[in-house]
């Protein structure tokens, strides 16, 4: 695996600096939060951005996953919204669109894969309406990854429609499209008891597309720095070496971006070592 960091940890810094750094510490790989100040996909100077983080891209030797999750992007006085569940189709639309931009970008970037999530059922539709909802969303952003074959990685969210892997499944199954995936957020399980984790990455081992990563604590969603929740990690890191998985595992840590230079540092030293455990330095791929 490629160890990486999103760059919603590093909110207070220039994308071209963040880049920097997180080479520099060692990361092979970035998880790239679009927002108003980084590849903002309304952005005209859009074009020019994408050009120049392919070139930071490669000359830092990074591989990259494209995050949707933005908090503000699409609407400033709502947190996340509209969504893929929003109550009318106008907002539906709204979510859509952005995210085949996304897709776009994240083609001409060479990404691995774009991550994305459900959002959350703000009205009073009843489960299977909301579902219904989200296939249709899901399906039209698929055409657009099909014109690219970009992997799409879904993330099951605490708090969203999507937020458990049982959900996670009836989505899948009912998706049934070779580029539709999964984004795997390690607390979010542990968060909310949804199974043993080694158990939870070999079931999933196939569609395992993108990895987010930080320490947590059984029923409260906080990303914690490494060490300061419950997660047991050696046993994630011996499960993800017996499915040979070779994509990013990647800190997410938005909250610490105030002292985001030092938390990265340490949250690399401490997967470097704890990773190393596991049994032997094929689980650290760093380049």
């Amino acid at each position: 695996m490629r160890l990486g960091y999103n760059t919603n940890g590093f909110a207070h810094h220039r994308i071209e600096d963040a880049l920097a750094i997180l080479a520099s510490i060692g990361y092979g790989s970035v998880a790239i939060t679009l927002d108003h100040h980084v590849l903002n996909p309304f952005a005209p100077d859009l074009a020019r951005q994408i050009d120049q983080v392919r070139g930071l891209l490669d000359r830092h030797g990074l591989s990259s996953v494209i995050e949707t999750g933005g908090r503000f992007l699409l609407d400033p006085w709502r947190k996340h919204q509209p969504t893929l569940v929003s109550p009318t189709a106008e907002e539906r639309a709204i979510r859509v669109g952005f995210l085949e931009r996304a897709i776009d970008i994240a083609a001409a970037l060479g990404s691995d894969a774009l991550s994305f999530w459900s959002g959350s059922v703000l009205d009073d539709a009843s489960p299977d309406a909301a579902m219904d909802r989200l296939v249709a969303g899901c399906r039209g952003v698929l055409e657009r990854a099909g014109l690219h074959g970009m992997r799409l990685a879904f993330e099951p969210e605490p708090g969203m429609f999507v937020d458990r892997m049982a959900r996670y499944a009836e989505l899948a199954d009912r998706l049934r499209h070779p580029l539709f995936g999964l984004t795997m957020d390690i607390g979010h399980v542990h968060c909310l008891g949804d199974g043993a984790l080694p158990e939870v990455i070999e079931r999933w081992r196939e569609w395992l597309w993108n990895i987010h990563v930080e320490d947590m604590r059984r029923g409260v969603h906080e990303h914690l720095m490494f060490g300061e929740g419950e997660i047991d990690f050696l046993p994630v890191f011996r499960a993800l070496e017996r499915i040979h998985y070779a994509g990013g595992f990647h800190v997410e840590l938005s909250r610490h971006s105030y002292d985001a230079v030092r938390v990265a540092r340490e949250s690399f030293r401490w997967l470097s070592q704890h990773s190393r455990g596991a049994g032997g330095n094929e689980t650290t791929v760093v380049r």
